[in-house]
């Protein structure tokens, strides 16, 4: 019986139906990709100080050093969670004491801000961390904020590919378009930080469940030569083109509640696409539902301007289709002798720790010296040639040594921040984007790396539990940006020494370029561990090397 590529051959592979596909998924993505990112300046924590009211009667200089100091990154800065005991300070400059020459400033007694924070309106004019004083002892939530919004990717992860199974590739699509628009705007009229953030677990599920399934309907209708093109220069592209525009929208809006609105919008304009977009032919046929397959593909033939064949699908084919049978296959599989179970766990670890770099980095550019904005940007700018790069070194050289090359690369760059003098932070700024480079082309090669190191049976499965795992380092990354508030180059020293570690790690794993990929388990046994593929360059040319597809997470 032939498979769906021969029946559809016809068509051919880059018409005007391919291309309006190709470009009208990959448009859907470009919300995900502000909505991604949009916590950043969502919950931009601006500099702040104890509030002093106008009913304490302070003098200028009783005001100006209301506040103690403390040493941060080799300098002493007004303490942003404490004050001088403001009776005691307001009696002082009631007699016209001066502060550090008739009174000793460290002999005096603290107290907690409790007269709430003076916030600085020099980067935002309101965040949710400015609208509910999500400030010291109450700091904690602002990085739980967005490990919650993980959270709720992870969850959305886990079901998105059963649904759009159960229900439809289209229909799934633009359903989780809907959660994503809604829930994002129903958080602008949040009360409170624990409504905002239960809204953003349900905006995370939908966010990740519209980029899988516009994914894999775009697989499912595009053939076989445009399909890499699509999973690289087409889904992640076009993510990168929408966290481009996030600092664009928070830049001209910085109050949150205007800039989550002006976020939801866009996601409007998706609508008119249900008219262009169709329903996976594949998965029509695999529900038995051929009369409207059937018309897709002569709309699509039109389109294309092609003649359509008499005869579609053959009615005795049809009679032959049949569910395939498949051995029933268990997680435990992936740790069936030790030679599988480590390469598992080497996976999962390298997953975790790359994706903990990529959202590290990402969160945290608005913390960098210089412009807010711009910082963000350049993050997202520096993620298309990441790509680019990525495609192409996948077509050419082996897995293992260009993952851990890149990851060498993005680490290094990363150790180098701590020696960069305080005078040169564009050095700095520049180190972090390299950074940035190494461990985004890194992040964008899993995929198929993993693919490739399994056999057919298993391989839906590994990937899956491997892309929970970089779900797992994502909900971890705010934690490193947490750090940053205590010492700005300690995130930067862990995630350059961990992504080092997991380059290292790397050169451990069995090559999968030029191999044949494994069917059987038993295939996989016999991959030879610390050292290349024994088949020669000859024989590898003569074997077909099946395409695996790219994608960015």
């Amino acid at each position: 019986m032939r498979d769906y590529d021969e029946v559809t051959s016809f068509l051919g592979e880059w018409g005007l139906f391919q291309r309006l596909i190709f470009f009208l998924l990959s448009a859907s993505i470009i919300p995900n990709g502000f909505n991604g990112m949009s916590v950043v300046f969502l919950a931009g924590t601006p500099e702040h100080r104890c509030r002093v009211p106008d009913s304490a009667n302070l003098s200028s200089a009783w005001r100006n050093h209301s506040a103690p100091l403390r040493l941060q990154d080799g300098r002493q800065v007004p303490h942003n969670c404490r004050r001088y005991r403001l009776a005691a300070i307001a009696n002082f400059s009631a007699l016209g004491l001066e502060p550090g020459r008739d009174v000793d400033l460290e002999q005096l007694e603290q107290e907690d801000c409790l007269d709430g924070w003076e916030f600085s309106q020099d980067v935002y004019l309101s965040t949710i961390v400015t609208e509910w004083n999500l400030v010291c002892k109450e700091d904690w939530k602002t990085p739980l904020t967005t490990s919650l919004f993980f959270v709720g990717v992870l969850l959305g992860s886990f079901f998105s590919g059963q649904l759009s199974d159960r229900f439809g590739r289209k229909s799934i699509l633009f359903a989780t378009m809907a959660v994503q628009t809604a829930f994002s705007f129903l958080q602008i009229f949040s009360t409170n930080w624990e409504m905002f953030t239960v809204l953003f677990v349900i905006v995370g599920m939908g966010q990740i469940s519209n980029y899988v399934v516009a994914f894999i309907l775009g697989t499912e209708i595009l053939g076989k030569s445009v399909r890499i093109i699509f999973s690289t220069l087409g889904v992640c592209t076009f993510f990168a083109v929408g966290y481009m525009l996030l600092p664009l929208f928070a830049y001209f809006i910085r109050d949150w509640r205007m800039l989550l609105l002006a976020l939801t919008v866009p996601g409007l304009l998706c609508v008119p696409l249900w008219w262009f977009i169709p329903e996976s032919p594949r998965w029509l046929i695999s529900q038995r539902r051929f009369r409207e397959a059937e018309e897709i593909i002569q709309k699509a033939a039109k389109m294309n301007n092609v003649a359509v064949p008499a005869v579609i699908f053959d009615p005795v084919e049809l009679q032959e289709l049949r569910p395939l049978k498949q051995e029933k296959v268990f997680i435990l599989d992936l740790f069936r002798t030790r030679n599988i179970a480590t390469i598992t766990i080497m996976s999962i670890l390298l997953w975790m720790l790359t994706s903990v770099g990529y959202f590290a980095l990402s969160l945290n550019s608005p913390n960098l010296h210089g412009d807010a904005y711009l910082n963000c940007f350049l993050s997202a700018l520096i993620e298309v040639p990441a790509y680019i790069t990525a495609w192409l070194l996948l077509r050419t050289l082996p897995r293992r040594y260009i993952i851990a090359g890149v990851l060498f690369f993005g680490g290094g760059v990363l150790l180098l921040i701590q020696l960069v003098p305080a005078d040169y932070n564009f050095v700095s700024i520049g180190l972090v984007m390299l950074g940035k480079f190494g461990v985004t082309s890194a992040f964008s090669m899993l995929y198929v790396f993993t693919a490739e190191l399994y056999p057919t049976m298993v391989r839906n499965m590994a990937v899956g539990i491997t892309s929970m795992a970089s779900r797992v380092g994502s909900i971890i990354a705010p934690y490193f940006v947490y750090l940053g508030a205590y010492n700005k180059v300690l995130p930067y020293i862990l995630m350059g020494s961990l992504t080092v570690l997991i380059g290292i790690i790397t050169l451990f794993f069995p090559e999968s370029f030029g191999m044949t990929l494994p069917e059987s388990l038993e295939e996989m046994q016999k991959v030879k561990w610390f050292r290349s593929g024994k088949k020669t360059r000859d024989s590898m040319n003569n074997e077909e090397n099946p395409k695996v597809l790219i994608t960015s997470f």
